[in-house]
């Protein structure tokens, strides 16, 4: 390990405790500037091998610059903590002495040693509080002491889950939150976010499974833009998949377990019985698939939505999960009614591009998809 000198670290008096699987969490005060000196913000991406990176959205330049103006005229009350993630390499060294009398014994002082590193590679990381960090190593005023509260741990998953937990009140973009939550351990996660886990994770499989017809097809938070050839919101399959395990009589709800009265999936289960409907579909529908929802409804919201409520009508038959074969025949009971890329939908009355996102026309849409899959279903 890289030796280290006083000019290389920043100490500050800090308190001890631990909290959770025994991990070392510190309160301290620290200059504003110096909050960047010490911590990266790691920013949701995806690697060279497309595993999932980082997991702070992009900064807000307007909320930034409207911390820089309420911090420069001069001085000012700024109580909010920054909440960081520290690697194991922070140094602690308790304070000498008897305790205080009274003292609950529930933290300990000392100094706490903080290297410094060069940008991303630094001994912290920013859990929340990104936009308030980047305001303070902007604003005039370069020593104004900000608590910090740190807890270390290196492990992404157990940052990515007090991420999702501290900013769940917040503003936080739905999508963000859908895509990292399969990479997180979930065991603290509160009920309504375990219950989105499942979902995300399956959705984050189909994603990234060469296997799946919906592999590199659906947008993620974490996509670049440039090269990326998604089409399908990841809203929109989530959706469609938490409806499905919802539903009672849901295709995906026969994979939930009741194991000593809790509640458990077989994402495996569920897993393969998503990719065999929906390369079904793909064959079926093979000149609607893969394209841009202005050019193909199938692939828009509305019709991934609508295809799921067929998905778990079809496999109320009680046809095998990975029956590819027998999904195609009910499937095309349906195809000569269907208008993905053009003409008008006969049970509607509408064109095959007029159809929209809304609630009103997902329902309509649903409920023509059924109606010919009784009807086709009649004639065979």
């Amino acid at each position: 390990m890289k030796k280290k000198s006083a000019s290389q670290e920043i100490v500050v008096r800090a308190l001890h405790t631990t909290q959770g699987e025994n991990l070392d969490v510190y309160a301290f005060f620290i200059r504003g500037a110096d909050i960047i000196r010490i911590a990266d913000i790691s920013r949701i991406h995806l690697d060279e091998k497309g595993v999932l990176q980082g997991f702070q959205r992009p900064e807000i330049r307007s909320h930034v610059k409207k911390i820089v103006e309420y911090l420069n005229p001069g001085s000012v009350l700024f109580p909010n903590s920054i909440i960081l993630a520290l690697s194991p390499e922070v140094r602690f060294s308790a304070s000498r002495g008897t305790r205080p009398t009274g003292d609950q014994g529930l933290a300990q002082s000392g100094t706490l040693s903080l290297p410094l590193y060069e940008e991303g590679k630094r001994v912290a990381w920013v859990v929340d509080g990104q936009q308030r960090s980047l305001a303070l190593a902007q604003a005039e005023n370069k020593e104004i002491a900000v608590p910090v509260v740190g807890f270390v741990s290196d492990r992404l998953d157990i940052q990515r889950e007090q991420f999702i937990l501290v900013n769940k009140a917040k503003p936080l973009p739905v999508r963000l939150i859908n895509e990292l939550l399969p990479e997180t351990r979930g065991v603290m996660l509160p009920r309504d976010l375990s219950m989105r886990k499942v979902p995300s994770e399956l959705c984050s499989l189909l994603n990234r499974d060469p296997l799946s017809p919906f592999y590199q097809l659906i947008k993620r938070p974490s996509d670049s833009g440039s090269i990326s050839k998604a089409v399908v919101t990841d809203t929109a399959v989530i959706t469609m998949i938490r409806s499905s395990i919802q539903n009672p009589l849901g295709a995906l709800a026969a994979y939930k377990l009741n194991e000593n009265g809790r509640e458990t999936v077989d994402v495996e289960k569920m897993y393969k019985l998503l990719v065999t409907f929906w390369s079904a579909v793909k064959q079926v529908f093979k000149d609607a698939w893969g394209l841009d929802p202005k050019q193909s409804r199938l692939m828009h919201s509305a019709g991934i939505l609508a295809m799921g409520v067929l998905m778990d009508r079809i496999y109320a038959r009680n046809i095998p999960s990975d029956d590819i074969q027998s999904v195609r025949t009910e499937l095309l009971k349906v195809a000569p009614m269907c208008r993905w890329t053009d003409g008008v939908w006969d049970s509607l009355g509408i064109k095959w591009n007029e159809i929209q996102s809304t609630s009103r026309d997902i329902r309509r849409l649903q409920t023509a998809l059924i109606q010919a899959y009784g009807v086709g279903s009649q004639n065979r």
